[in-house]
């Protein structure tokens, strides 16, 4: 019995609210749902873990095992992002640091893409849904206002249903944003953290190959 209290209560909440809280209804479901995905598919479904697997490559370059290095690294490609970008300084044997370099970044970039998708959408919301809440609570105001206009003897529950429209609209949009802006910005901070380390093992990768190539060369050259 409390439970249909409850839920009849959430549903007449919902009815004052009036009918801008049909699309904030929308920004809701669609806000949650590219939050919870992003948070499974960067948490769960990707591992972005950089210095274990970094450590694993430089040990088979300081080996001279650079097939061993590809073999590694392709194995791990579907499940490991840094897998992916290491893979790009082997793919191509005998490369200048300089091009080294360009390969890494724009399989970085392409990675860094790949798991900020929906981080504009979330933006965007976090935007919209108060705009949405503030136009609901015009609109609120303006039946209140109108409500008094018409009336011959003004009291407290004729501009009542235009201050519940104004108000419940308001507190929607505001949490909408919040949950909006509070996912995007934690998400946005775990894959910035992933840039940077990314950015910096490649360099020191790179240094490794390219310090094996140049050792290979005096030898060449002896």
């Amino acid at each position: 019995m409390q439970n249909t209290t409850e839920s009849m209560s959430l549903l007449q909440i919902f009815q004052m609210g009036g009918p801008f809280m049909w699309p904030l209804l929308v920004f809701s479901i669609v806000t949650v749902s590219i939050a919870i995905e992003r948070i499974i598919f960067i948490f769960f479904r990707c591992n972005l873990r950089v210095e274990d697997i970094k450590a694993e490559v430089a040990g088979f370059v300081r080996k001279d095992d650079f097939e061993g290095a590809r073999k590694f690294l392709k194995k791990n490609r579907k499940k490991r992002m840094a897998a992916r970008v290491f893979w790009t300084l082997f793919d191509y044997p005998n490369l200048s640091e300089h091009r080294l370099e360009k390969n890494a970044e724009t399989e970085a970039i392409t990675c860094i893409n790949t798991l900020e998708s929906g981080f504009d959408f979330l933006t965007a919301l976090g935007s919209l849904a108060p705009l949405t809440g503030f136009l609901g609570t015009v609109s609120g105001m303006i039946g209140a206002f109108k409500s008094i206009a018409e009336a011959t003897d003004v009291n407290a529950q004729i501009v009542a249903n235009g201050i519940y429209e104004a108000l419940i609209t308001t507190v929607f949009g505001l949490i909408i944003a919040i949950i909006a802006m509070v996912a995007s910005s934690l998400l946005s901070h775990v894959v910035d953290r992933f840039a940077g380390n990314i950015e910096t093992a490649c360099s020191e990768l790179i240094a490794e190959i390219t310090l094996y190539d140049d050792q290979e060369d005096e030898t060449k050259t002896v």
